[in-house]
C-alpha cells in the first residue's frame, strides 16, 4: 500500500453512496483527515487475522473478497463506489473475509476515530452507513440461497440431485400422508447408454442425458421434482397421483424419447435414446430407501423385458 499525496476531490466523495446528502461543510472538514492509498494487485487490504481500524472506499480498480482462504474463489467483486470492511469498522471485531487488489486500485482509506466523530452530527451519514448494511446483508443471503441451490443441482442436466432426494422425499411423503394422497416414483435408467458412449463419446452421452432430462422436465408438473439419481439413472417424484394415471405418465414420458430418432447437439446430429421405467408407489411406514428398492426392481423387470417400456 502507498498513500499518495493526491487530494480527495470533493465532488466525486459527494457522489459515493456513503456520503449522499451529506452536509458538504462537514465533508470538506472531514477530507482533511482522509487518506488516499494506492493498492497494487495481490495486496491485502483486510484480513481475519488483523483488527481493522478504517472503512475503505473503492474510487478506481477492483477487488474482491474471499471466505476462509486466500485458496477458495472469490464470493465477490467490489467496484469503484463500493466500501469494504463496514462490518469489523463498526464492532471493532477482526473482518470475517480477506479483501484484496486484483489490480491496482485508489481507496479511500477512513479513519475510525475521525468518521464517528461526524455520526453524531450526520443523522444522514449514518443512515446511509446502515442502507450500506442492509445491502450486503441481502446480498449474502441471496449468494447464500445460490449457493444451496447450486449444491442440490446436477450440473450437466439441471435436475436435482441425490442429495436433494432425501429433501424433498421428506416433504412430499408428509405431505402427502397428512392429506391421504398417494406419492409414486418413477426410477428411468437410459437404455444401453454404456454402448452409446462406446459408439458416439462420452460428450455425445452427455448431450443425451441433457436431451432426456430437458424432454421429460419439460412435461411434469411443477409440484413434480426429477432428480438425476445416478450415471444414466433418473428418478422422478409424482404427488397426488393415482397408481393408473402414474402408469399413463411413464408411458408419455417414455413415449417422447422414443420418438425423436435423433437430434442436433455441438457436436453434429446424434441418434435419440430410449429409457426403461420403473414405477412403484408409497405405502404407509415406508422409508425412502424402500421406495427405491421397490422402483429399481421394477425397472430391473423393465430391462428383463426388452427395455424401452414400463413396469410396475
Amino acid at each position: 500500500m502507498r498513500a499518495t499525496q493526491q487530494q480527495p476531490d470533493l465532488q466525486q466523495v459527494m457522489q459515493l453512496r456513503l456520503f449522499q446528502n451529506v452536509a458538504t461543510s462537514s465533508l470538506t472538514q472531514l477530507l482533511k483527515s482522509f487518506r488516499l492509498c494506492q493498492y497494487e494487485p495481490g495486496e491485502i487490504l483486510l484480513s481475519p487475522f488483523k483488527r481493522n481500524q478504517y472503512l475503505y472506499l473503492l474510487l478506481e480498480g477492483q477487488l474482491k473478497v474471499y471466505l476462509g482462504s486466500l485458496d477458495n474463489h472469490s464470493v465477490r467483486t467490489l467496484e469503484p463506489g463500493e466500501c469494504a470492511g463496514e462490518v469489523s469498522f463498526i464492532d471493532n471485531q477482526p473482518p470475517s473475509a480477506y479483501v484484496l487488489a486484483t489490480n491496482r486500485a485508489l481507496v479511500l482509506r477512513l479513519p475510525r476515530k475521525t468518521l464517528s466523530s461526524l455520526f453524531s452530527r450526520s443523522p444522514q451519514l449514518m443512515q446511509n452507513l446502515l442502507e450500506l448494511l442492509c445491502q450486503r446483508v441481502r446480498q449474502g443471503n441471496q449468494s447464500i440461497l445460490d449457493s444451496e441451490q447450486h449444491a442440490n443441482l446436477d450440473t450437466l442436466t439441471g435436475c436435482y440431485n441425490r442429495r436433494w432426494l432425501e429433501h424433498v422425499f421428506d416433504r412430499e411423503s408428509t405431505r402427502c400422508a397428512f392429506n391421504e394422497q398417494p406419492l409414486l416414483m418413477l426410477m428411468l435408467d437410459v437404455d444401453q447408454f454404456k454402448d452409446y458412449n462406446d459408439q458416439h463419446g462420452h460428450l455425445a452421452g452427455d448431450y443425451a442425458l441433457s436431451l432426456v432430462a430437458h424432454t421429460l422436465r419439460n412435461q411434469l408438473r411443477p409440484k413434480d421434482s426429477m432428480i438425476r439419481y445416478g450415471g444414466e439413472e433418473f428418478v422422478i417424484l409424482l404427488p397426488e397421483i393415482a397408481l393408473d394415471e402414474g402408469r399413463s405418465i411413464g408411458q408419455r414420458l417414455r413415449e417422447s424419447l422414443q420418438q425423436i430418432p435423433q437430434f442436433y447437439s455441438p457436436i453434429g446430429a446424434l441418434p435419440g435414446v430410449t429409457v426403461s421405467i420403473g414405477l412403484a408407489q408409497l405405502h404407509p411406514r415406508d422409508s425412502l430407501e424402500n421406495l427405491i428398492a421397490r422402483a429399481d426392481s421394477a425397472l430391473y423387470q423393465a430391462k428383463q423385458q426388452g427395455r424401452n417400456c414400463l413396469c410396475g
